[in-house]
């Protein structure tokens, strides 16, 4: 039949079709989406006792419309990065029922019954104990599985081959790693930083350092990323009891640098903090960098004896731990600064009564983690920075 965009009153009778349907009566349906990119629908029995969640990529940005088209074909990389995380962090990915490449449609596990991590941020809610650390084990598990590591040279070879996603790339590198440094229509800020916003694009030692780490993106294939790791990609709550994480929306995944998974996950943890520390509600906000990189050190070390090439001893894997950290801080501070000055502003900042002095101080602790990342050697000189901001 070839790929057709799906409607409400099509997925009952596609999901017959699919197998994923079986009951006497059809589902209801109803649209979810919330994303920039995807449609999103929920198939429920009436009863409550069965529930599926339908996500389709359409031929366009969703939130744009046909006047920003893109390749649904992503869809094809959200279903490798499943396959690949299932491997290794199963209970931290959602349930996968199938996925039809003809329409660029995947069927899972109804994840209704949690919330979105940032959204329970800006209400005020805390980490809890388990997110940060599942979110580093998570990181370091697919990292370590496909890099050179954990992974024969022919498999990873192939795996770099198929996960090659040029349209998708080419958005990151422009829109978080060239775009906020240059005149840009989709550049926007609040007027109240519109001082840092052209020191920026002035700063000739700060654009040398980001063309580096956008450079490093383009042609450092460590490892499969997630490559949208955010407060908004990860949904949180419990079940029977359990606290339960789930990360999801992988679209962006390819073949890259570790530390641009890590960074995401950072700049979006501590850009939190600062909506926090506005409404006088830090609680454990500042703990969140120091907990996933250590959950994803302790769990990367504790893979290393696995390593498909022992030639790398334990020596190279300090230098090698050493370079992610780095490059981590690096990332997360240009995804700090291109959320405030650049393309889609992060609502952690924009929702606050106040959002200048937040954005402000946010922008200037994304200047330095780029500018002294390789001298901040530890999440605790990481904290001094921030402390120093006033």
């Amino acid at each position: 039949m070839g790929y057709r965009i799906l409607e409400p009153e099509d997925i009952p009778a596609y999901l017959r079709e699919r197998g994923h349907w079986d009951g006497a009566a059809d589902p209801e349906v109803r649209e979810v989406s919330d994303g920039n990119m995807n449609r999103v629908f929920l198939a429920s029995a009436a009863d409550g006792t069965r529930s599926l969640a339908l996500k389709q990529a359409l031929p366009w940005v969703r939130v744009a419309g046909p006047s920003w088209p893109m390749n649904p074909d992503r869809a094809d990389a959200e279903a490798r990065a499943y396959e690949q995380i299932a491997k290794v962090a199963p209970d931290e990915i959602p349930a996968i029922h199938g996925y039809d490449p003809e329409n660029y449609a995947t069927v899972m596990e109804d994840m209704s019954d949690l919330e979105v991590l940032r959204t329970l941020l800006n209400e005020g809610a805390s980490y809890g104990p388990d997110t940060s650390v599942r979110v580093g084990e998570l990181v370091a598990r697919l990292s370590f599985a496909t890099s050179d590591f954990g992974m024969p040279s022919a498999e990873r070879k192939a795996l770099i081959a198929a996960s090659v996603s040029p349209e998708l790339c080419k958005i990151t590198e422009d829109v978080v790693l060239s775009e906020p440094y240059i005149e840009h229509e989709h550049n926007h800020w609040h007027e109240g930083v519109d001082d840092l916003a052209k020191a920026f694009r002035a700063d000739a030692r700060l654009r040398t350092e980001v063309a580096d780490l956008r450079h490093l993106f383009m042609t450092s294939a460590q490892a499969l990323l997630h490559g949208d790791l955010h407060t908004g990609s990860i949904m949180v709550g419990t079940r029977e009891g359990a606290p339960v994480v789930r990360v999801f929306d992988p679209e962006f995944s390819f073949v890259g640098p570790i530390g641009f998974d890590l960074g995401l996950y950072w700049a979006n943890a501590l850009v939190s903090e600062e909506r926090a520390r506005a409404l006088d509600a830090l609680s454990d906000h500042a703990d969140q960098l120091a907990l996933s990189w250590t959950a994803f050190e302790t769990e990367f070390r504790r893979l290393w004896p696995t390593r498909v090439d022992t030639f790398f001893d334990d020596a190279y894997l300090d230098r090698f731990l050493r370079r992610v950290w780095t490059e981590s801080l690096g990332y997360a501070g240009t995804e700090i600064i291109r959320r405030i000055i650049g393309f889609a502003h992060l609502t952690d900042l924009t929702t606050l009564p106040d959002p200048v002095p937040a954005s402000r101080r946010s922008l200037l602790l994304g200047r330095e983690l780029i500018l002294r990342r390789a001298e901040l050697s530890s999440p605790d000189a990481v904290r001094e920075v921030v402390a120093s901001l006033g």
